[in-house]
Order: structure tokens, then sequence, then C-alpha cells
């Protein structure tokens, strides 16, 4: 396994804390090896992760969202949609997906909640490039063994 490309798909509804996930996982894994792609929303990461990985020329897609509850409708459900359709995309694929999709039950848009979601999504895209890292070894590791038997 010779990719070493990692598509990244950030949503674009609170982008201001949604990016510093990129930022995180750019401490870890060089941006020279990122490629970089916006989604408009949470709920439209799992197609777009899936044509991504099916393309052939990533070893994993990483997928960035903050689900929050508006009011109007029930956030948990385009959480756990999102969720399971960024799992399929990997089952089908054979591509490692991985998600930093959080939910917090108690967003509000205050400056202080800001600041704690940006700094948290910085600290999960780091988790998310040590997961890349990670499974990049192992898969590697496995394929080597298969060659060998």
């Amino acid at each position: 396994m010779t990719r070493t490309r990692t598509a990244f798909v950030k949503a674009n509804w609170h982008a201001e804390i949604v990016d510093q996930a990129l930022a995180g996982f750019s401490e870890l894994i060089d941006p020279a090896e990122v490629d970089v792609f916006d989604a408009p929303g949470a709920f439209e990461m799992p197609l777009l992760a899936k044509e991504l990985a099916a393309t052939g020329r990533y070893d994993a897609v990483v997928c960035a969202a903050l689900v929050v509850d508006g009011g109007i409708y029930r956030h948990d459900f385009v959480a756990q949609a999102v969720v399971d359709g960024l799992m399929q995309a990997g089952l089908e694929t054979g591509v490692p997906v991985f998600s930093v999709s959080l939910t917090p039950h108690h967003f509000q848009e205050t400056a202080h909640h800001i600041a704690i979601f940006k700094a948290h999504f910085v600290e999960k895209g780091r988790e998310a490039a040590q997961a890349v890292l990670m499974s990049r070894d192992t898969r590697a590791r496995l394929h080597q063994t298969a060659s060998a038997a």
C-alpha cells in the first residue's frame, strides 16, 4: 500500500469551529499529503466520503462536523445518520473513513462555548491524525503479511 494521501472533508456549518479539526490534524500529518473538501453540512458528508474513497487516490478519509440542536429537528437523528453513512462508506470501499463529527447536548453560540469547542476540535483533529497513522501502519503490515503468505 503506497498511497499516503488523506481526504479531509469539512462541513461548512459552524466552520469557525469545525475548521479547527483540520488545524489539529495538520499538526501530525503534513498538509501536503491532505486534500481538503468542503461539504454544505454534516448530512452531505457520507456520500462525498464514499465518492472520495472510491477514487483509489486516498488511503483514508476524515470527515469533520458539528451537529447542534437547533430546536427545529432532532439533531441526534442527523448525527446518527451521518455516522452510519460514514461507516457504510468505509465498509463499501475498503478505505477507512474517520469521523470527527460531534453532537453536543448543550451548545450555545456564546464566546465561551465557541472557544471550548474550537479547542476540542483541535484535539479531535489530532486524534483523527493519530488514528489515520495507526490505520496506515496496521493495514501496511496486514498487506505485507498477506503478500508473504
